[in-house]
């Protein structure tokens, strides 16, 4: 009976093909062999702040991809990452492979305490964490962690556990994972946790909403909103959206002096700055340009805003 396979996918596609990137005026989208989406400021020296968004059970990075496409037109200082869960047999759905951020037995009380592989996905995600602030500078607090379902749930359980406080948590349709393992980490009980809940759905009720929460702030957590939707099924809409994105601008304001740290386009290599100028979107202006000096102008030019 397919209505006994429970998905959390409201838009379902593959993402397993070369990188590859799409432009627009204000972001560059790129997908990665993967299933890693990025969005990021066709401009990258502007970006000052970071989000990653997790998918729910049995979808991919694509599911959130055009949220991440609209958060990104109204937040251009923000570079979105998008990553995609492994592949995984999950017991409630039959033993059935589909991509699982960890494995879940049932959707009662009790069978949350069994996620098998939510320690791997906690790692994963907090070593993209970590990239983004050894690699590019960004500071914690100048960053989000979001998802849907059971990737707002690892989102949850991920963020209150990190070494440094996030500027955020943003929880659609989810709930607290493994409460038995969880415990917020010293210094991150007040960290701004924003949470949107379908009145009617059927997968993860809205009572498991309302114990989460109450879990949650009895662990010690002082900023927690959960906000009801009613007649909103296992799913977002529009207004759920339009309260995301006010959350997320009061948490990640533009970041006045803060810019991430590039590598200077005079000391990339060749194969780099061709890199960095097709995510830009600059390919057309880099055809027929032969020496190194020439991509290192081009993309100085657009670091610059001179194009």
């Amino acid at each position: 009976d397919p209505r006994s396979k429970i998905q959390d996918s409201h838009n379902q596609h593959t993402a397993n093909g070369p990188q590859h990137s799409v432009s627009t005026m204000a972001s560059t989208t790129t997908r990665q062999g993967d299933g890693t989406i990025t969005v990021t400021p066709s401009n990258p020296s502007l970006q000052s702040a970071t989000i990653i968004i997790c998918h729910g059970l049995g979808d991919s990075s694509e599911g959130f991809s055009d949220v991440a496409e609209h958060l990104a037109s109204q937040m251009p200082h923000v570079k979105f990452i998008l990553p995609t869960a492994p592949t995984q047999k999950v017991t409630m759905n039959m033993g059935m492979a589909m991509p699982s951020w960890y494995d879940i037995v049932g959707l009662d009380k009790r069978s949350n305490e069994f996620c098998e592989g939510i320690e791997e996905s906690q790692q994963r995600i907090e070593q993209l964490l970590k990239d983004e602030h050894d690699n590019l500078g960004v500071p914690y607090d100048r960053m989000v962690l979001a998802g849907f379902s059971q990737g707002g749930a690892l989102s949850l359980y991920t963020g209150m556990q990190l070494p440094s406080k996030l500027a955020g948590i943003v929880i659609m349709s989810g709930y607290l994972p493994h409460e038995s393992g969880f415990n917020i980490a010293n210094g991150l009980h007040d960290t701004p946790i924003w949470h949107g809940h379908g009145a009617a759905d059927p997968l993860v009720r809205i009572t498991a909403a309302n114990e989460s929460q109450s879990a949650v702030k009895a662990k010690g957590a002082t900023n927690y909103t959960l906000k009801t939707y009613p007649g909103l099924a296992h799913s977002v809409n529009p207004q759920e959206i339009g309260d995301v994105l006010s959350f997320l601008q009061q948490v990640l304001p533009p970041g006045g002096d803060f810019k991430v740290k590039l590598k200077e386009p005079s000391e990339m290599s060749v194969k780099e700055l061709k890199g960095a100028i097709a995510k830009a979107g600059l390919g057309r202006l880099a055809v027929g340009l032969m020496e190194k000096r020439e991509f290192v102008e081009l993309l100085q030019n657009h670091r610059d805003g001179k194009l």
